[in-house]
């Protein structure tokens, strides 16, 4: 075999794989089909370290978030990445809210979420001035981090330690061959060559199930087709940076869907909204933002930070997130699964990893090292 190992993605998962695969003295190589690390998912999305509070308690969303959340923090103070441990609080603003804010500090509990606290209207208003809300949870190890030097950091550490990392090359065909792979791989200037690996890792990302297709998994039966789930972004003025010095969320919908339009405020202190959730017809990646959101962004925020104004946002970007769940569907879980079981051996496949992905992906790089046979 040409490699040991080879991972489909250098989003910040696949990458967090590479760079912990390189401890194991395996010959690695990451693919990836653009100039440079994490242009889909992995750089269109709030940046939020998060803490455990919103998933069932027995998925691997809450068990690789809660580990995920104190991996990223030591990486981070270890390799000088960017962040802030700021904080967040969940608001309820009216009374028809409490139930939904209750069942989630419960749920956040329940899956031993630590530190996570009940505060009345009035320590809400003494920590966020702006803020109006009859209660909020108050979670302390949320924060911020950026991830573009978070991608880096796994980067220099994965090529530090051996790991190929070949850019604008597109993967085409696999085929299964005796204790392994076989790809035919292509290149920015049109050449299709083959390289054969022991083990193939499919982190990627929006088309994830595609790669998983592309082996002979038949991706509908086993219930691996995505969802391309778009969310928006507006960010507010400068002169409102003030507005917010914590992560703000709502109290969520049942839905699993999504979180509920958020402050966010990034590295520099600078406030965004977003995201929301629009689920796309077709699974094209269209990162258009539709000019009636503004007001609905506005309408949404403001029940929650009264002062703002609409003139006070302006449209930032789009991202797409990989979903397994479909707009009427119920909770869907992260797929990280060894497909033995199917007839591929050492064909890991990881489909879904949208939120909390970005948090979790230290914590997912070490479960992909531990279902390696």
């Amino acid at each position: 075999m040409d490699y040991d190992i080879v991972i489909i993605g250098a989003g910040v998962v696949g990458l967090a794989i590479s760079a912990e695969l390189s401890n194991s003295n395996s010959n690695i190589l990451v693919i990836e089909r653009h100039p440079s690390f994490g242009w889909e998912t992995s750089s269109r999305n709030s940046e939020v370290i998060h803490s455990g509070i919103y998933y069932p308690e027995n998925s691997l969303k809450t068990r690789l978030c809660i580990e995920g959340n104190r991996l990223l923090y030591d990486w981070c103070s270890k390799y000088n990445v960017p962040h802030k441990r700021l904080g967040k609080y969940i608001v309820a603003v009216d009374e028809e809210d409490l139930g939904n804010l209750h069942d989630l500090f419960l749920q956040g509990q329940k899956n031993g979420v630590a530190d996570l606290k009940l505060i009345s209207k009035q320590e809400l208003r003494d920590a966020e001035r702006y803020v109006k809300a009859e209660e909020a949870i108050y979670s302390p190890n949320t924060g911020i981090i950026d991830s573009h030097n978070l991608m880096q950091s796994f980067e220099n550490y994965a090529v530090n330690h051996s790991v190929d990392i070949i850019y604008n090359h597109t993967l085409k065909n696999i085929v299964a061959i005796g204790g392994g792979y076989n790809l035919s791989i292509q290149s920015m200037d049109g050449d299709i060559f083959q390289i054969s690996t022991n083990i193939l890792i499919n982190s990627a990302g929006l088309d994830s199930d595609k790669i998983a297709e592309m082996v002979g998994i038949d991706i509908d039966e086993n219930n691996y087709r995505l969802h391309y789930c778009r969310g928006h972004y507006f960010k507010i003025a400068p002169n409102k940076m003030y507005l917010a010095k914590h992560l703000i969320y709502p109290a969520p919908a049942k839905n699993w869907i999504g979180l509920g339009i958020h402050i966010t405020p990034d590295i520099s202190g600078m406030l965004k909204l977003g995201p929301d959730t629009m689920y796309l017809p077709e699974n094209i990646q269209d990162y258009s933002i539709p000019e009636d959101l503004k007001e609905k962004f506005y309408l949404s925020v403001k029940r929650f930070l009264p002062t703002l104004e609409l003139d006070d946002l302006t449209p930032d970007q789009a991202g797409i997130r990989p979903k397994l769940q479909g707009p009427n569907d119920g909770f869907r879980d992260f797929v990280i699964k060894n497909e033995a079981d199917l007839g591929f051996p050492n064909f890991i496949n990881l489909i879904g990893i949208d939120s909390p992905g970005l948090t979790s992906c230290i914590a997912i790089a070490k479960y992909v090292s531990g279902i390696i046979n």
